[in-house]
């Protein structure tokens, strides 16, 4: 008879249908998976980043364009929608800058207990949301 301290615990097979929807990603996760996110978001959206900045900088003309971007739209873009990507950039990158600033943290310091993870989490999603939600009133002409 084996000695119940010794025995090899039980693995069993997850059925993702049953497990994954009922799975709590903790805040940490979350910050992570929205870092990848993040950065990918950043990276697809390099193009009309680029545009941006030209039709900012080129000439008085191009800015002219470019504040019209936001108020009357480009194209088949309308301007709402302009500003719906340009408010997703400014989460994206809001959201990448806080959490690479908490990652980079936690590894000088070597923080890494799991209540300052969870801590620093919920501070990094808590500001990124805050950050946006102001920034994006301004860019919707709130104030």
């Amino acid at each position: 008879m084996t000695d119940p301290a010794t025995q090899r615990p039980e693995f069993r097979n997850i059925n993702a249908f049953n497990d994954l929807p009922t799975y709590r990603l903790p805040p940490a996760g979350w910050v992570s998976i929205l870092h990848r996110v993040s950065g990918a978001l950043m990276f697809v959206l390099l193009p009309f980043i680029i545009w941006l900045f030209d039709k900012s900088v080129s000439s008085e003309y191009s800015f002219a364009k470019f504040r019209a971007a936001f108020q009357v739209g480009v194209g088949i873009y309308p301007a709402w929608f302009i500003n719906l990507v340009v408010l997703a950039l400014i989460w994206a990158y809001l959201h990448h800058l806080i959490a690479g600033l908490r990652h980079l943290f936690m590894d000088a310091t070597h923080s890494v207990t799991k209540e300052f993870g969870r801590s620093s989490a919920i501070f990094t999603l808590a500001l990124s949301i805050a950050l946006t939600l102001l920034l994006g009133a301004k860019l919707f002409g709130l104030y």
